[in-house]
């Protein structure tokens, strides 16, 4: 006889056989096996970002100098989310820092996708606006800091305005810049005793920043052909839409977003994403009546 016989006269008759120290084996049994992975995870080599980061030589095509850029090794950082903007985040990396390629020579600085599709007159122009005073600062880091890549958009912004880019180009740094600020903010705001008055100025940059993407890429969907920064036409409109959104334009946004709930190239998650943009924008509208 059991000590849980006779369970059958109260309706329990299926648990008589049951071992009353069966569930408090199984924990000790988990708990081993969750320290085992723990100690497992704690012995293996951490991967940091300056593991996955390696030196890509350019030549730059304004003063035919050679010279090394940092570049991040493709597959060994996982995605863990994407931004409404369309930002991509990284468990181990922030790509973003390493999307400017700069000539420490001349001062030329470009996005990774442009660098070399640069025009004699363009090149000219850069010659005569940039080289000549150009201050570069020097850092011996591993890795980019945030602040380091900070100052190479700002350079690829300036080239980019001087060599007379096109609205695309000119906002898809400034798209690219604001992610890197956010970026900036996010790492700060994780830290004890966070500066405040920077995490504050971080802000304000990334909103003008976003706000001159925005501009651009309008004034690009006027008057330039897709694709556009690598981006097709159904992904330039949601971005901008997105865009629009945030700045309360809600008559372009809900233009745009229309664009993408038709087209019939448009993937079914993409769809999604903007079904549900188009309920923000009728929640904010309602609100703000």
């Amino acid at each position: 006889m059991g000590l849980l016989s006779g369970l059958g006269g109260l309706g329990l008759g299926g648990l008589e056989d049951m071992d009353i120290f069966e569930e408090e084996a199984k924990e000790k049994e988990e708990a081993k096996e969750k320290e085992a992975a723990k100690a497992k995870a704690a012995a293996a080599p951490q991967i940091e970002e300056k593991d996955i980061v390696f030196e890509r030589n350019y030549k730059c095509p304004v003063c035919d100098a050679t010279f090394p850029s940092k570049a991040v090794r493709s597959g060994k950082s996982r995605l863990v989310g994407t931004d409404s903007d369309l930002r991509a985040k990284y468990d181990i990396i922030d790509p973003g820092k390493y999307d400017v390629v700069l000539c420490p020579k001349c001062g030329y600085a470009a996005l990774t996708r442009f660098y070399d599709k640069l025009t004699p007159p363009q090149a000219n122009l850069i010659k005569e606006k940039i080289s000549p005073t150009v201050q570069i600062s020097e850092y011996n880091d591993p890795i980019y800091s945030y602040k380091e890549a900070m100052e190479r958009y700002k350079l690829a912004l300036v080239n980019a305005v001087v060599k007379r880019a096109k609205a695309s180009e000119k906002a898809y740094i400034c798209l690219k810049n604001a992610w890197v600020a956010r970026g900036y903010r996010e790492s700060l705001q994780a830290e004890d005793n966070a500066d405040t008055k920077l995490i504050e100025e971080l802000e304000k940059q990334e909103d003008e920043l976003l706000q001159n993407a925005y501009k651009g890429f309008v004034e690009a969907i006027q008057n330039e052909s897709f694709p556009m920064c690598g981006m097709d036409e159904i992904t330039v409109n949601y971005l901008v839409a997105v865009l629009a959104t945030r700045f309360k334009k809600y008559d372009v946004a809900s233009r745009l977003i229309a664009n993408v709930l038709v087209s019939p190239s448009a993937n079914p998650r993409t769809k999604d994403k903007a079904r549900d943009l188009k309920e923000q924008i009728l929640a904010e509208m309602k609100k703000n009546k």
